[in-house]
C-alpha cells in the first residue's frame, strides 16, 4: 500500500523552476508584474540597503576612532589600505575639489561591498528561520542581496546622476551648463540634436552603472541556487557536487563581489570627473 504521507510530499515539493521562482520574488507590496516593474515596493530590498548602509558607516566610525598615530592593527591598516586607494583614484580622475567626491566613492564601495556579500549566505537560511519563527506566511518570498534587484541598483545610479548633474550646475554654472547642454558637442545651430544626445547619453550612463551590478549579481545570485538544487537529487553525487561546485563557486565570487564594488566605484568617479570637464 501506498504511504499517504510521501504521496503527499512528493506532490507539495516544489520543481526546479517553482524553487528558482519562489527565491527570485521579492516582499513587496503588490504583486510585481514580469520582470521590472519600478512600481512595486521591495521590502527586502528597502531593509538589507538601509542595514548595510547603517552597517558601513558604524564599521567606518569605528575605524575612525580606533585610529591612532603609532603601529596600525590589521583593522586599521585594511582600512587605511581602502582610503589610500579610494583617495588616490580620486585624485588621478577628479581635477577639482575632492572633499565631497572621496568620501562618497568610499561609502559607495563599502556600502556595495557589504550588499553583495550577502550574497553569501546559504539560499534557504531565511526560509529555514521563518519556517522555525512561524512566520512563513508574514514572509512568502524574501530576497537578501540589494544589489540582485534592478530596482535597487537603479536606485543607486540614479543618486550617481544627481550628483553629475549637480557638479555640472556647481563647476560650469547654470548658464554654462544650459549651455553646453545645446551646443556640445557640434555647436549651437544643432542645439535640438545636442540635447536630445546629451540627455541619451546621461541616461546611458545611469541605466548601464546600475545594470551592470545587477546582472552580474542576478547571474551570481541565480547560480548558487541551481548549485543549491543539486542536493535535492538525494544522492550522493548529487551532494558531493553541491558541495564542490558550492565551494568553487563561492570562492570565485569573492573576486566578483568585490571586483563589482570597485567598478561601480572608479564609473562612479569618472563619470563626477567628467561633470568636472567640458566637452
Amino acid at each position: 500500500m501506498a504511504n499517504p504521507t510521501v504521496e503527499g510530499a512528493a506532490a507539495h515539493a516544489p520543481t526546479a523552476s517553482e524553487y528558482i521562482k519562489h527565491h527570485l520574488g521579492h516582499l513587496s507590496n503588490q504583486h510585481q508584474n514580469g520582470p521590472v516593474d519600478f512600481s512595486v515596493v521591495h521590502y527586502d530590498t528597502l531593509f538589507w540597503s538601509i542595514a548595510m548602509g547603517v552597517l558601513g558607516c558604524l564599521i567606518m566610525w569605528m575605524a575612525a576612532r580606533r585610529a591612532t598615530s603609532g603601529v596600525p592593527g590589521r583593522f586599521q591598516a585594511a582600512v587605511e589600505m581602502l582610503v589610500e586607494m579610494v583617495e588616490d583614484q580620486s585624485k588621478s580622475i577628479v581635477h577639482g575639489d575632492r572633499s565631497f567626491i572621496a568620501p562618497a566613492a568610499l561609502t559607495v564601495f563599502v556600502w556595495v561591498a557589504l550588499m553583495n556579500s550577502l550574497d553569501f549566505l546559504p539560499v534557504d537560511m531565511f526560509s529555514y528561520l521563518f519556517s522555525l519563527a512561524g512566520v512563513e506566511n508574514i514572509f512568502p518570498y524574501h530576497r537578501v542581496v540589494p544589489t540582485a534587484d534592478l530596482n535597487g541598483t537603479i536606485g543607486i545610479s540614479l543618486g550617481v546622476l544627481i550628483l553629475m548633474l549637480y557638479y555640472g550646475i556647481k563647476v560650469k554654472g547654470l548658464g554654462g551648463w544650459l549651455h553646453e547642454l545645446f551646443a556640445a558637442p557640434f555647436g549651437i545651430w544643432m542645439a535640438p540634436f545636442n540635447l536630445l544626445l546629451n540627455i541619451i547619453e546621461y541616461a546611458a550612463k545611469m541605466v548601464s552603472l546600475g545594470m551592470r551590478l545587477f546582472g552580474n549579481m542576478f547571474a551570481g545570485e541565480l547560480l548558487f541556487l541551481l548549485i543549491a538544487l543539486l542536493g535535492s537529487t538525494a544522492t550522493i553525487f548529487g551532494f558531493v557536487g553541491q558541495v564542490i561546485a558550492g565551494s568553487i563557486w563561492a570562492i570565485f565570487h569573492i573576486l566578483i563581489v568585490f571586483l563589482q564594488a570597485f567598478i561601480f566605484m572608479m564609473l562612479t568617479l569618472v563619470y563626477l570627473g567628467q561633470a568636472h570637464e567640458g566637452h
